[in-house]
């Protein structure tokens, strides 16, 4: 079960696949738009209303590009995300009772742990960033820098209850249709942690350690990769790739930006002035290139593309972040809003990435100036293919299948 954009869903794909594979009947549970990709995986699928496009797309989600970065614009998120949480209640709820387990993504993991409970279901979370709280760093969905040990704790502590906050109609009304007694979500988030609820994270260790002072229960597992088993790409695309040196990709996934003409010609005139081509993907930021040296494309499979090309431009949403480091490729993070902050540091940190530009302060001047080392200092390029060497080889899967094949013995 999860829920919000493309890079919330495609990891579980591959995640899914290989609990198929291994024997288990999947379904994955969220927004109707993804139902193709869990088809193309093999998967079951069972639909949730909301439109988290048309919802980023709205009056209400443009006004997030108003928002300052951090506490601001998480608590307006949790706002909007309160109000369409009571709408996808009914199907969580219908889908859990044809399961017999249920594995949890971040954003529905209150709401999801109450069904858990009230149909008596064994339940594992399964997130794609890490959201306990950690004295090692801030918490990622601020995408602020370190406040200090103390201050980390506790404003990840602050996090987790305003994630609670998300589903605090939503819940006591799933607790009562279960015959659950009310609770506080600071108490239910009490409880999850008293009894050391499992929680798996699908990102390397190898980009982020697993906190020293984190609870037993709460592991790092490694990447689940989206399926994309004999991905291919367009002929147009593989036309443009042949006809000259390896190009720059350039995507923002499922950012939306308030001005995509501005934004696209500052890209172009930064990837012309580096001497560099270009494939720019439209995605929900409606991004545009014309002219020879650059090429216009809609989805494309990332581990495909992305070791054809000499850098990767991207929002450093926590997806794209995993397919650039996949691929061995620097990196070139343009972060927008909440955990994409977290990753693009974490990219330089890794010297994968010479530097971040946030999309705020974005000038062509300066994204070229950053290409340029990105591309030309093959340092970026020997570090890159080192990391993506070791992360290809881990398997991210296999814990948490080991996990859910306890949970299948146990109800036996």
């Amino acid at each position: 079960m999860t829920a919000g954009s493309r890079g919330d869903v495609a990891p579980f794909t591959g995640l899914g696949h290989g609990l198929a594979l291994a024997g288990h009947e999947v379904t994955l549970v969220t927004h109707a738009r993804f139902e193709p990709l869990a088809a193309r995986a093999g998967l079951r699928f069972h639909p949730l209303p909301v439109d988290p496009r048309a919802e980023l797309e709205s009056s209400r989600g443009r006004g997030l590009h108003r928002s300052a970065t951090g506490v601001g614009k998480l608590v307006r998120v949790v706002a909007m995300a309160r109000a369409l949480a009571g709408r996808m209640t009914d199907d969580l709820v219908a889908a859990a009772r044809a399961s017999d387990a249920l594995l949890l993504a971040g954003p529905l993991g209150p709401v999801g742990h109450a069904v858990a409970e009230g149909l008596s279901l064994p339940s594992l979370g399964v997130h794609l960033q890490p959201l306990a709280p950690t004295r090692e760093f801030a918490p990622p969905l601020l995408g602020v820098g370190s406040w200090g040990a103390v201050g980390n704790r506790a404003a990840g502590m602050g996090v987790c209850l305003a994630v609670e906050q998300v589903f605090a109609a939503a819940v006591p009304e799933v607790r009562s249709r279960l015959g659950l007694p009310r609770i506080r979500p600071a108490a239910a988030l009490r409880t999850r942690e008293r009894q050391r609820w499992p929680v798996f994270h699908g990102f390397s260790p190898l980009v982020v350690p697993r906190p020293r002072d984190w609870r037993a229960g709460l592991d790092v597992a490694g990447y689940w990769w989206p399926y994309d088993e004999d991905a291919q790409l367009p002929s147009r695309l593989r036309d443009f790739l042949d006809a000259g040196p390896a190009p720059v990709f350039v995507g923002l996934g499922s950012a939306t930006v308030p001005d995509p003409e501005r934004l696209s010609a500052a890209v172009v005139r930064a990837l012309r002035t580096a001497g560099l081509r270009g494939v720019v993907q439209r995605g929900w930021a409606g991004l545009s290139a014309t002219g020879d040296d650059m090429l216009t494309v809609d989805e494309v499979p990332h581990s495909a593309l992305f070791p054809r090309t000499a850098a990767v431009v991207h929002h450093a949403g926590a997806g794209t972040t995993a397919a650039g480091l996949r691929a061995g490729v620097p990196a070139v993070p343009v972060p927008i809003q909440f955990d994409e902050g977290f990753w693009a540091a974490r990219l330089v940190a890794l010297g994968v990435a010479p530097r971040a530009v946030p999309l705020r302060r974005l000038t062509s001047e300066a994204l070229a100036s950053a290409l340029a080392r990105a591309t030309r200092d093959s340092a970026y390029r020997e570090r890159a293919e080192t990391l993506g060497t070791r992360i290809r080889a881990e398997n991210g899967i296999e814990p948490v299948l080991d996990a859910v094949n306890r949970l299948a013995d146990r109800g036996n």
